[in-house]
């Protein structure tokens, strides 16, 4: 795998968590019952984002065409690309 597939797999992980916010605060309002729950949802989404924005940022000193194996070990590469399946495919109610 090369350094520029992972940063597409990053990509679309950080799209998913910023849709994944703006659908959190947009709840925050709905009831002042469960204003506090999805307050402390969207917190925990902003870290995420910020985690997923550090890996990029990471991954942006190597050159596209890098092969990634060299740069994580394989359990490290097993790892992020769990997080970031997880990441993807996770819906704003879900997390």
């Amino acid at each position: 795998m090369k350094i520029k597939e992972l940063l597409e797999l990053v990509d679309e992980a950080i799209a998913n968590v910023k849709i994944a916010i703006v659908s959190t605060k947009q709840r925050i309002f709905e009831s002042p019952h469960t204003s506090w729950e999805f307050t402390k949802r969207s917190l925990k989404l902003e870290d995420e984002l910020e985690r997923l924005n550090k890996i990029r940022k990471y991954l942006q000193q190597f050159g596209e065409e890098e092969h990634v194996e060299g740069k994580f070990s394989e359990e490290e590469l097993k790892e992020l690309l769990k997080y970031l399946r997880v990441m993807q495919e996770m819906r704003s109610h879900e997390f």
